[in-house]
């Protein structure tokens, strides 16, 4: 049997193939690559413009066409189309007399209502096919993709602190073994699987906790509070997600922690970080840490300056 080893080049391609893969399955499934799309006369193409004029009545071509990304004179033929077939009318624009306001009539709107429903429903088929768990991670593997490709808004959902649930520990470890892997060439997989089995093994609930920032269900960061001895916590495994960076939830996190070793009788609270962590280091300077040492390791695969950092809690709270 040969294996074939790639080198960092090779594994860019490999994930190149398989968004690819991805694309030929997913048009395949749901039948973009049929004549008729979705058991109808319609294309591809018009469906999603009347799609578009469903969503948001009295559109310009030219909207059209920033919003698909298609070509004015072809996406003028469609509308054309369209209007002989009695689905759309035009208007003046009230702002710009050259400009004609687009909107679906009532027989464009009856189409249009037959397809988004075909389209909910060729989707509902495919999900019903598994399991719950299954479907969420589905739903959350297209809004990444969505917010990664789509240029989306951020979502204004709020963004959730809770207790972890059950699969949210190996998810930080999976997480943060593959985040510091690809921002600083990190191997800690094996450091922070350690932690976090000790603290899922034998975690004091009344001076122990774990806290998890989810929103629209996507875990966006999590922080602990261990117990280094009967006076002092310790502050473990802070990491917010890319995505959620600036907004201040790092220090949130932070603070949680430190309220919650103020009300669970902690004298002081103590942390592990390393030098090239910018972001986190002004966190805890600004909650009222103070650096106590530096030193050099090679545990993460590499040299790492790391640091020592601890706060009293007898003394006033940070502003």
């Amino acid at each position: 049997m040969s294996y074939q080893v790639f080198d960092q080049k090779d594994e860019f391609h490999e994930r190149v193939e398989a968004i690819r893969r991805f694309n030929r399955l997913y048009t395949s499934r749901i039948g973009l690559l049929q004549q008729g799309h979705l058991d109808s006369p319609y294309s591809l193409t018009e469906a999603r413009i009347l799609y578009e004029l469903g969503q948001k009545p009295f559109m310009t071509a030219r909207d059209l066409c920033e919003v698909l990304g298609l070509d004015q004179g072809y996406v003028s033929r469609i509308l054309t189309r369209f209007q002989k077939q009695g689905l759309i009318g035009k208007r003046v624009s009230g702002e710009d007399a050259r400009a004609q306001l687009i909107a679906l009539t009532k027989a464009g709107e009856k189409i249009f209502s037959t397809l988004d429903l075909r389209s909910h429903a060729v989707i509902a088929a495919m999900l019903q096919e598994k399991s719950a768990t299954a479907q969420r991670e589905i739903a959350q593997a297209a809004q990444t993709l969505e917010r990664h490709f789509g240029g989306v808004q951020r979502s204004q959902a709020p963004i959730v602190i809770r207790p972890p649930q059950a699969g949210d520990l190996g998810w930080i470890v999976h997480r943060q073994a593959i985040l510091y892997a690809c921002e600083y060439g990190w191997r800690i997989e094996g450091v922070v699987a350690e932690i976090v089995a000790a603290f899922e093994k034998s975690a004091d609930p009344a001076r122990e906790r774990c806290w998890i920032a989810e929103r629209d269900g996507e875990i966006l960061g999590a922080v602990f509070l261990a117990k280094d001895d009967c006076t002092t916590g310790r502050l473990r495994l802070l990491y917010v997600e890319s995505a959620a960076r600036g907004q201040g939830l790092g220090r949130q996190l932070v603070e949680l922690c430190i309220g919650f070793a103020r009300e669970a009788g902690y004298s002081k609270v103590k942390l592990w970080t390393h030098t090239v962590l910018a972001s986190a280091r002004k966190i805890y300077q600004a909650t009222g840490f103070r650096l106590t040492d530096t030193y050099t390791h090679n545990e993460f695969g590499k040299e790492v300056l790391s640091e020592n950092w601890e706060l009293d809690l007898t003394a006033p709270a940070a502003d």
